[in-house]
């Protein structure tokens, strides 16, 4: 899978990032060369996950019709959530069509629901 999951003027982008299984249905992505991050944009999929080298649930991202990331849950430290910069927490972020992004904020119990399936390893709500 190319840079942001897209390709550069028709050209195909080098690829950035492997599929290394499935959870749900969900690829679990694995980036290559140093790229750590999941991408910003996915035409081939409505999500992606990132595991930890442990094999439990980093982090998640969602995208919408138009390809472009709307959410990313994730589970690891925040400190704008606990207060520390050590306590990990279940979180999301929205963002826009300009990859801004909102606070952190934790998960409604619906959402937590909706996804739950997806966090392997993650201490049930």
């Amino acid at each position: 899978m190319g840079g942001r999951g897209t390709f550069a003027s028709g050209n195909s982008v080098a690829y950035t990032y492997k599929i290394v299984g499935k959870i749900n249905g969900v690829k679990i992505l694995e980036g290559l060369a140093g790229k750590h991050s999941l991408p910003e944009e996915a035409h081939s999929s409505n999500a992606y996950i990132k595991l930890r080298p442990d094999g439990t649930f980093h982090e998640m991202r969602i995208y919408g019709n138009d390809h472009y990331l709307k959410y990313e849950i994730a589970y690891h430290p925040e400190q704008s959530i606990t207060g520390n910069r050590y306590e990990k927490v279940l979180h999301i972020h929205e963002y826009d069509r300009s990859f801004g992004r909102t606070r952190a904020r934790t998960l409604t119990d619906e959402e937590y629901k909706k996804y739950k399936k997806f966090f392997k390893g993650v201490p049930k709500k």
